[in-house]
């Protein structure tokens, strides 16, 4: 075995030059003479990263506190001698069969109270002490082992916290509730005016009297069931911070885990940033989404703004078809580069896929990989090899970051908050006024960071919140003051309505923002399904508005839009303040994307933003370096566009001035020179 070497100093970054390329690999799957034919064939295809272990904790453990370390040994050395460094995993999100046999009571329970069984992914309770003590002791063998191999240059915790398994209604968890409930309120007489159990006659004399909001006659309270979701994400960071210090105690490499921002709604990724030493994503598109490359985006973004605006790893995505949609669409020739280097643009230092060789069997075996069940002699491993001969290119792009001039807020509370039942319309939905609001910063050409509202977003001309049902006093005073130091603000309906604990706030509907927006809203005016009304811009611009009105009362607000039908015909739809030196724009209806272009227009102007003019389905992104810019253009389209960037296109070597031309689905990477600061294009 190879004699390895202590390392003394912490990584900021795993240390793989260049761009790291690669992805999941489970050699366990697979016979030793598979290993060193997939060895040959990672270097064929410019791979220089995997990430190793994640679902063999039973393979390694083979009972409890036994450990069998040869095969990783063999393989360790078997990709450092190929030059391929290691992301090493903790597969902790999978304890073995032997764990359930012993520890039968630490199972998960869900919310009907059904223990959920073997045979599946997915991890025990979270609260249960067995299985927390099971994962530290693990991360601590794993790394005292490992730290100091030199194919070893990250570390991998668990694998997708909150999925399958998030919330757990054990008894395990609801007496880890009663606790984190205690440390968080102190006494009861806190905890019942902040769930105002005097409605329904709710209230706590006793810690013990407590559960969890599983099923009941009718609907829950509701702000029992936000302290629980928050509760679950508390319990889940505190496995990784397990873990992560078992591993510190050895290891000086970065260790993370992988998110699923803006796909998975468990976690509160906002928290988790600060946790991990470098931010990383799984990313998979939705095949009912016809312009993926749209929700691909937000999810990057929403990413690297996690990372701070530092590089980040796409830790996991797909080469073409995925397995467990209703209907898994494969991807188009061309699609998986787009998609990667979209990712790139975005701030991905690390491009990865889930998994290099695809499983002959298990649930995932018609997932896609970067050898896919026909081999080498196919289009998928054809497109593998020329992406990583890609990334070899555009190595000196590494560490350079991307800028903003836009945030959209994104707190995960507000959703959960949301989401739950008895708000006046279900077809308002959050995730939904995100995605469009979002989308229409994209076709105008317009470079997204995603900001909780508890941000400092002095550094954004234009602040956007599409969907804050739920926003706090502080929150909503650092907008007003974003709004009064020189900031444009612009407000979607049925936001600031309540406060942390699902409350509604005093003074009423939007009381909170009334000073920035200029406005009190009285009422809420839904539509039954399907409806669509009419509005009209003060330019004489007809919208066509869905899902809600709302009966609003002026405080110093313009009209710019105005209700034409409807139960809110005359009422404003859209409104403009002014407070210091900025703007307050409320939108108290929902716009489609298309009804959105010339309302942002006219918001654009407040911010001094101008939309980059680009085709549709074209998007240009600029990561911006010391001393040079890189701009990141992808055509989505089926057609050529034309282009005018002047610089060097790291990809082709080819160097552009004036007008030039992308080709139908291609992808530029053009070194040039630095643009004035901001983030609009």
């Amino acid at each position: 075995m190879i004699q390895w070497s202590v390392m003394t100093s912490p990584a900021p970054w795993p240390a793989v030059p260049g761009i790291a390329y690669g992805g999941d690999y489970n050699p366990e799957q697979w016979p030793r003479e598979t290993w060193r034919e997939d060895v040959v064939l990672m270097r064929e295809a410019g791979v220089n990263l995997v990430s190793v272990g994640i679902f063999s904790w039973g393979l390694i453990e083979t009972a409890e506190g036994i450990f069998d370390f040869e095969w990783l040994d063999e393989l360790l050395d078997l990709l450092h001698e190929n030059g391929i460094s290691v992301d090493l995993g903790t597969p902790t999100a999978s304890p073995p069969a032997w764990f359930f046999s012993a520890y039968p009571h630490a199972r998960a329970v869900n919310k009907e109270g059904v223990p959920m069984g073997f045979g599946s992914r997915g991890m025990a309770s979270h609260s249960a002490a067995e299985y927390v003590k099971a994962i530290g002791t693990f991360s601590s063998e794993l790394a005292r082992r490992y730290a100091d191999h030199p194919a070893v240059v990250m570390w991998h915790v668990h694998n997708e916290y909150g999925v399958p398994v998030g919330e757990d209604y054990s008894e395990l968890s609801v007496g880890a509730f009663r606790e984190w409930l205690r440390a968080r309120y102190g006494t009861l007489d806190a905890l019942n005016a902040a769930w105002g159990t005097a409605f329904w006659g709710q209230n706590y004399g006793e810690w013990h009297h407590i559960t969890a909001p599983g099923r009941a006659p009718s609907t829950i309270n509701q702000a029992q069931k936000l302290d629980f979701m928050r509760f679950t994400d508390a319990a889940l960071r505190e496995c990784y911070i397990v873990e992560r210090d078992a591993i510190r105690a050895f290891a000086k490499q970065p260790i993370t885990t992988n998110f699923m921002a803006h796909q998975s709604f468990t976690t509160d990724l906002w928290k988790w940033a600060e946790i991990v030493d470098i931010v990383s994503n799984d990313h998979y598109l939705t095949a009912a989404d016809a312009e993926g490359e749209i929700g691909l985006s937000l999810a990057a973004d929403y990413t690297r703004s996690l990372a701070g605006g530092k590089p980040w790893i796409l830790m996991e995505h797909s080469t073409s078809a995925v397995n467990w949609q209703p209907r898994n669409v494969a991807k188009l020739p061309g699609e998986m580069a787009r998609n990667s280097l979209s990712h790139f643009g975005r701030g991905a230092d690390a491009i990865l896929f889930f998994q290099w060789r695809a499983s002959r069997a298990g649930v995932e075996k018609f997932h896609s990989a970067m050898v896919p069940h026909a081999g080498t002699d196919s289009r998928v491993w054809r497109e593998v090899v020329e992406l990583g001969a890609a990334l070899s290119k555009v190595g000196e792009v590494k560490g350079s970051e991307v800028r903003a001039d836009v945030a959209v807020l994104y707190d995960l509370e507000s959703i959960w908050a949301q989401e739950f039942e008895w708000r006046p319309s279900e077809d308002l939905d959050p995730r939904e006024r995100i995605r469009a609001y979002y989308e229409r910063l994209w076709r105008d050409g317009l470079t997204v960071d995603l900001a909780h509202p508890s941000a400092d977003l002095s550094g954004y001309k234009l602040v956007v919140a599409p969907a804050s049902y739920l926003l706090s006093a502080a929150d909503a005073a650092n907008l007003t003051t974003y709004v009064e130091q020189g900031g444009t603000l612009l407000v979607s309906c049925f936001s600031a309505i309540v406060d942390e604990h699902d409350a509604v706030h005093e003074g009423g509907f939007v009381a909170p923002l009334g000073g920035a927006l200029g406005l009190t809203v009285e009422e809420f005016l839904p539509l039954r399904e399907s409806v669509v009304v009419s509005a009209s811009l003060d330019d004489g611009t007809e919208l066509a508005p869905t899902v809600w009105q709302e009966d609003i009362r002026l405080e110093g607000a313009e009209v710019v839009a105005t209700h034409t039908s409807g139960p809110g015909t005359g009422e404003p739809a859209v409104t403009r303040n002014s407070l210091g030196k900025g703007y307050g724009w409320y939108v108290g209806t929902v716009l489609s994307v298309a009804d959105l272009k010339p309302v942002l227009a006219r918001v654009y102007q407040d911010a001094d933003i101008a939309p980059s003019g680009l085709p549709e389905r074209v998007e240009v992104i600029t990561r911006r370096g010391e001393t040079e810019d890189f701009v990141i253009a992808i055509n989505h389209r089926d057609d050529a566009v034309t282009l005018a960037v002047t610089g060097e296109d790291l990809l082709s070597g080819d160097t552009l001035t004036g007008e030039w031309e992308l080709g139908a689905g291609d992808v530029a990477a053009i070194r040039t020179a630095p643009a004035a600061e901001g983030g609009g294009r």
